[in-house]
């Protein structure tokens, strides 16, 4: 079977020598760490959601990310279009439906971008079980169910989709409803700092840039932002350090180390 640890780091490495553009339309909670993370990281961010520029913007990307989470009908129709022209070029996207089940907006934003296509959903479990099911209920952006509940309708998801599905919890876990990856990385700090989901969908867009298979492309993100948090967590406070330490650790971790510590199972 492939070391997916080694596939990992090659993909850091590549992101690194290839420093990719992705092109994020994201909420502004986020805007500057999901920034930073990708600059750590080694890749390009670019945030630009005006609708007379992101057909533009998205031709000259090595990926999309598409984020919902504070969502206007302007910012919807700017989403639609670049994910339309993403799709034209070949261009992977991204789509993380923060809050998806928590409002209407929310939910019927998510189900448009995915009639256009994406290339993979990554949200936390219950994000993930509203777009299988309309009426399932979350509480704001906070994930009421746990992976092992949403792991059957993530399969089922990624099967109707045709997208692969990445919902990240305690283990993370991805799947294109035939393959499943779990990612063990990660320390409990990480719920303590807002955005780190929104950090891990950014991630998958690089990782995206560099490695055609979705599925291996978000377990190896998720790898690399969990081994992250384990060591920032280990010198920091709390979470007002834990975001100076992670972004550092993000910068410096090798390709090796990656490699070495990585832990994904099938």
């Amino acid at each position: 079977m492939e070391n997916l640890g080694q596939r990992a780091g090659e993909s850091l490495a590549a992101i690194r020598q290839k420093q990719p553009l992705i092109h994020n339309i994201t909420n502004f909670v986020v805007m500057n760490n999901t920034a930073n993370a990708l600059l750590a990281c080694g890749a390009s961010p670019v945030m630009a959601h005006a609708a007379e520029e992101v057909e533009q913007m998205v031709s000259f990307a090595g990926a999309l990310v598409l984020n919902i989470g504070t969502l206007t009908p302007v910012w919807v129709d700017s989403m639609l279009l670049a994910a339309t022209k993403a799709r034209e070029l070949g261009v992977p996207i991204v789509l993380d439906p923060v809050g998806s089940g928590a409002t209407d907006l929310r939910t019927q934003a998510s189900l448009r971008i995915l009639a256009v296509g994406v290339s993979l959903v990554r949200g936390n479990a219950s994000e993930v079980l509203s777009l299988g099911d309309a009426a399932s209920q979350t509480k704001g952006v906070d994930s009421t169910h746990s992976v092992d509940e949403a792991a059957q309708a993530g399969m089922d998801l990624a099967r109707s989709l045709g997208t692969p599905v990445a919902i990240t919890g305690a283990v993370d876990l991805v799947t294109d409803g035939q393959r499943v990856l779990r990612v063990a990385n990660g320390h409990p700090l990480m719920t303590k700092v807002t955005g780190t989901g929104c950090t891990a969908s950014a991630l998958i867009g690089a990782f995206l840039a560099v490695d055609p298979d979705p599925v291996v492309a978000a377990a190896s993100a998720l790898a690399f932002l969990g081994l992250a948090a384990e060591k920032a967590a280990d010198i920091s406070k709390g979470p007002g350090s834990l975001q100076m330490n992670l972004l550092d650790v993000l910068y410096v971790l090798t390709p090796e180390e990656l490699a070495r510590g990585a832990r994904i199972s099938a």
